[in-house]
């Protein structure tokens, strides 16, 4: 039996269903918003309700948006001829931060994982497909490359290649291409594990 009040007690259970918070962590953030003035915590309640009530995906590449098209489409600065697949929403922010890509994207909803039941038709691949061999809106450029920069776990390089074997047959003239992987910058070749390690030695470039 709880030893705190019913509405206590639901609140530390609502929180610990978030990803990474642990019962004690969830207890700590319940007492936190107790001790938090009202305006505070109805302002928290408020910035909760309304991203569920207004954020859907976007209608071209399904990322996180408040209107049919996120801002990253509606963007005209944006190159239109070069998509970035990416598994979640989330994996957009560290690609910007590196402010090195200027195109668009397009977000699977996921990784292939049979074994977890996810199958081509569970992510949207197919919608993909479409973006890639269909006729752009007026103005808009044929897509020219497409860089695949799922997750390097087994589900992400899997994906991958089943994206680019698939591409390859129904429109051959894009180009497309696999983020770099290797030895992040600082790191000791003695901590290197062996994929890590051999996938630098694979991607080595010329210096000249």
């Amino acid at each position: 039996m709880s030893s705190f009040a019913p509405p206590v007690q639901r609140l530390i259970t609502e929180l610990g269903r978030l990803p990474g918070i642990g019962g004690r962590t969830a207890q700590r953030l319940a007492f936190h918003l107790l001790r938090a003035s009202e305006e505070d915590a109805l302002a928290l309640a408020e910035a909760i309700r309304e991203v569920k009530a207004r954020i859907g995906l976007c209608e071209i590449c399904f990322n996180l948006a408040d209107g049919p098209r996120c801002r990253i489409c509606s963007d005209e600065r944006r190159d239109a001829s070069l998509v970035c697949v990416i598994e979640e929403p989330s994996d957009i922010i560290p690609l910007e931060r590196t402010h090195e890509y200027h195109g668009r994207y397009h977000v699977l909803g996921g990784a292939l994982s049979p074994i977890d039941g996810i199958d081509p038709e569970d992510l949207r691949i197919a919608e993909l497909y479409r973006r890639v061999t269909d006729e752009p809106e007026d103005g808009q450029p044929r897509i020219r490359e497409v860089v695949l920069a799922t997750n390097p776990t087994t589900t992400g390089e899997a994906t991958a290649l089943h994206i680019a074997d698939h591409l390859r047959e129904r429109a051959p003239e894009v180009t497309v291409t696999r983020l770099a992987s290797g030895l992040p910058v600082g790191a000791d070749l003695e901590y290197a594990d062996e994929l890590t390690l051999g996938r630098a030695l694979a991607g080595r470039r010329s210096l000249s």
